[in-house]
């Protein structure tokens, strides 16, 4: 029983969310988007720094 009154509880929860428009969903995603590959591209250029640095220093190329 306490199984159904769980349900009913996340029924009337539902009810009560706000959910996004469709203009917000797509702004929200391109961000995530730009966010995702402006880190793709810092983090590339992080290890392509640190290989070019221990190659010099370490293996003397």
């Amino acid at each position: 029983m306490k199984l159904f009154k769980f349900f009913g509880s996340v029924n009337k929860e539902m009810k009560l969310v706000v959910w996004p428009t469709f203009k917000e969903n797509r702004r929200d995603t391109w961000i995530v988007i730009a966010t995702s590959l402006m880190y793709a591209v810092f983090f590339a250029l992080v290890d392509w720094g640190l290989i070019t640095l221990l190659q010099h220093f370490v293996m003397g190329k």
